[in-house]
């Protein structure tokens, strides 16, 4: 019998874009249609809250109309045969919904709400159905108007970061799946693997000098390429 490996997967929008999630950096992406200072920063909020309150209640309603894909079902599945971690730049469930027990959020979840005071402050957190619109006058715990429970442009990504480091320092096989590693911090994660360990990538497009150092490029979509990578895991 194979022996459990922790294997950490870090994944980003390409791996929900197969749902029917927009991504956002694509050519077709959502800043390409929207302004990203005035619907996700702190400023932009403070500016016109209901213009972005508007913007996440319709990507929380869009959640409700997606459903998992075959990429985060496998996933799901590995943690039959092996310790599997998440770690994901999205802020959809769909990887809970398919199955992983253990998934951290680096940028937050549409499904929960939090203080518009203090982001952070765990008496402010909750979840939220997605089917309930926030509106303008719902209040935190702090009485600060709620805000959805993401990460915002020029905000600390939080205590989920500092998590997500130790996890990929001591992954036995690493995975980073739909994310084109270009938004920082989050994509400064993949240096923390230890040299010595497989590492896999998934993504569609030819990372031409982009591709980190000793990793195995799969050329597919994360639908495509996650039967190549359990091949590959199971060979190990």
């Amino acid at each position: 019998m194979a022996i459990r490996q922790k294997i950490v997967v870090f994944t980003g929008a390409g791996i929900s874009k197969e749902s029917g999630i927009p991504t956002f950096r694509d050519a077709n992406g959502m800043w390409k249609k929207y302004d990203a200072k005035k619907l996700a920063s702190a400023a932009g909020f403070e500016e016109n809250p209901q213009a972005v309150l508007d913007f996440y209640n319709a990507r929380r309603k869009n959640l409700l109309e997606v459903q998992p894909n075959h990429a985060h079902r496998m996933l799901a599945e590995l943690e039959k045969h092996h310790d599997v971690t998440i770690i994901t730049q999205n802020v959809d469930d769909l990887h809970e919904r398919a199955g992983s027990s253990r998934v951290i959020h680096l940028h937050g979840e549409l499904t929960k709400v939090t203080s518009s005071l203090n982001r952070l402050n765990p008496d402010c957190i909750k979840e939220y159905p997605l089917d309930v619109p926030i509106k303008m006058g719902d209040k935190a715990a702090d009485g600060s108007q709620l805000r959805p429970f993401i990460v915002w442009f020029g905000e600390y990504l939080g205590p989920e970061a500092e998590q997500a480091i130790i996890l990929i320092e001591n992954a036995d096989i690493f995975v980073v799946i739909g994310t084109s590693l270009v938004v920082y911090p989050a994509a400064g994660l993949v240096n923390y693997a230890h040299h010595e360990v497989p590492k896999f990538l998934i993504d569609p497009g030819d990372m031409q000098g982009r591709l980190p150092k000793g990793f195995h490029h799969i050329q597919k979509t994360a639908v495509e390429g996650i039967d190549v990578l359990m091949e590959e895991i199971n060979g190990l």
